[in-house]
């Protein structure tokens, strides 16, 4: 079944009194700048959801490296777990492409239905982060210790490529080209 796009979601689901309020003159651009940005806050939210289940995830595998006295790797992943921590805060707490009325620069309809597109792509690399950590809390609960290191360097590289991703998020709102 094909995915069905944030915006055309959020647009199909408008209430009937939105819909008549979407023909009143000055009204619907506003309106459809809403629906963007509420479309981009959904992805945001779905990704932020994503990641604090695998953080949960990276905390059961703590407590089991804690359990078997793997110490040499402990402060490795209780950093990792602390980075996951504030990358999907950052994301959950991610501005959502308002500019003021004075502002010099502008968030347009495009610079929104770019943010929208961005924050998509990135829902491919949280799904890689979180089956990352499920084979690796597989591995570890199954009493498999011995690629715990290559598990913590690889996932945290990850993260890393995501919040790198996500700090090019703002020049995407704001139309400049990444």
């Amino acid at each position: 079944m094909a995915r069905e796009a944030p915006l055309k979601k959020a647009e199909r689901e408008t209430a009937l009194l939105e819909k008549i309020s979407l023909a009143i003159p000055g009204f619907r651009g506003y309106k459809l700048k809403e629906l963007r940005r509420e479309a981009d806050k959904l992805i945001r939210d779905h990704m932020y959801r994503r990641l604090v289940d695998a953080e949960s995830g990276l905390k059961g595998i703590f407590q089991r490296l804690v359990i078997n006295k793997l110490m040499d790797v402990l402060d490795d992943t209780d950093r990792l777990i602390a980075k996951f921590d504030r990358v999907s805060e950052l994301i959950n707490h991610a501005p959502y492409g308002y500019s003021g009325f004075f502002n010099v620069v502008k968030v347009e309809e495009d610079d929104l239905d770019n943010m929208i597109n961005f924050d998509l792509k990135m829902v491919d690399s949280v799904k890689d982060i979180e089956a990352k950590v499920k084979q690796f809390k597989g591995e570890v609960m199954g009493g498999k210790f011995e690629n715990v290191r290559t598990y913590v360097n690889d996932i945290r590289e990850s993260i890393e490529a995501l919040e790198s991703t996500f700090d090019e998020r703002k020049e995407v709102i704001m139309g400049v080209e990444v």
